[in-house]
C-alpha cells in the first residue's frame, strides 16, 4: 500500500502545484520520459509530472534526459544532432520491458496536449544539449508559453543551467521558474534572484532548517528530488517543502 505521510503546518503555503511530483513520469515502472511514464504516474494518482526537455537539430522539442541516444532508446549518438524525423522512428521502450517495446519519445507538444487535456501539471526541466543552454532556454520557453497559452495552470521551467533559465526569463517571462541545484555553489540565491525564480529544486540532502529559512526568507518556494524513501520524506514535509519529486510513484500517495 502506498505511504501516506502528512505534511508539517508549517508546509502549508501558498503554491499552485501539487505536494508530490512524478519523476520522468513514472521512470522506474514504465520507460522514463515517454507518455506511458505518464500514464503509469497518472494510474498511481498522481497529478504533477517532471521531464526533461531538450532540442532536434531541427528545433524540435522533445523529451529526453540524456545528451546521447544509447540508453533510453535504440539510436546512437547525440540526441541533439539529430532530426526530429530521426528521433521520432527510435524505440525508447524496449531497453526497459518487453511490453513496453515500441514506446517512441514524445514532443513537449505532445505532452502538453496530453497534461491539459487531463487537467495535469509539468515540470519541464531544461535539458540542453552542452553548448546549447541560451538557444535550448529560449526555444522550450517559447513553445511552452505557446502551449499553454490561456491555460489556468502554467507549466514550471527548471534548469541546472542558468544560461538556459536567462533565455527562459527574456523569452517568456510570465512562465515560472526554478533553479536545480546539486550542490549550494557560490551565488546561487544570487542567481535564482536576478533569473526571476519563483522556486529553487535541491538535491534532497541539501535540505536544512537553516536552508528553508534563508530560501523562505528570500520569497522563493522549495522543492526536493529525488526523494524514494520513506524516512527523508517525513524529514522533507517535516520542514515544510512545497513539492517533492520522486521515482516511487507506487510508494508514495500524493496529497489532494
Amino acid at each position: 500500500m502506498p505511504t501516506h505521510i502528512t505534511p508539517s503546518t508549517a508546509a502549508k503555503r501558498p503554491w499552485p502545484y501539487p505536494r508530490w511530483i512524478a519523476h520522468r513520469g513514472a521512470g522506474l515502472l514504465a520507460p522514463e520520459n515517454t507518455l506511458a511514464a505518464f500514464r503509469r504516474g497518472a494510474q498511481h494518482g498522481y497529478r504533477m509530472f517532471e521531464c526533461d526537455v531538450k532540442l532536434s537539430a531541427d528545433g524540435v522539442a522533445f523529451l529526453l534526459h540524456d545528451d546521447t541516444l544509447e540508453r533510453t532508446t535504440d539510436g546512437q549518438g547525440v540526441a541533439g544532432n539529430h532530426t526530429w524525423a530521426a528521433l521520432s522512428q527510435l524505440d525508447a521502450g524496449a531497453w526497459h520491458s518487453p511490453a513496453c517495446v515500441g514506446e517512441t519519445l514524445p514532443t513537449l507538444a505532445a505532452v502538453a496536449r496530453w497534461c491539459m487535456a487531463n487537467g495535469y501539471g509539468l515540470n519541464i526541466e531544461i535539458k540542453p544539449t552542452p553548448g546549447s543552454d541560451w538557444r535550448t532556454g529560449r526555444a522550450v520557453a517559447q513553445a511552452a508559453a505557446t502551449l499553454w497559452a490561456n491555460h489556468a495552470q502554467p507549466p514550471l521551467l527548471s534548469s541546472f543551467q542558468p544560461e538556459a533559465l536567462a533565455g527562459a526569463q527574456e523569452t517568456a517571462p510570465a512562465l515560472p521558474r526554478g533553479l536545480l541545484l546539486e550542490t549550494l555553489w557560490t551565488g546561487w540565491l544570487d542567481a535564482a534572484l536576478a533569473l526571476g525564480c519563483q522556486a529553487v529544486v535541491c538535491e534532497q540532502g541539501l535540505w536544512t532548517e537553516a536552508l528553508m529559512h534563508q530560501v523562505r526568507g528570500a520569497g522563493l518556494h522549495s522543492l526536493a528530488y529525488t526523494v524514494n524513501d520513506a524516512t527523508a520524506a517525513q524529514r522533507l514535509l517535516a520542514l515544510g517543502l512545497d513539492s517533492i519529486i520522486t521515482d516511487r510513484v507506487d510508494r508514495f500517495a500524493p496529497d489532494a
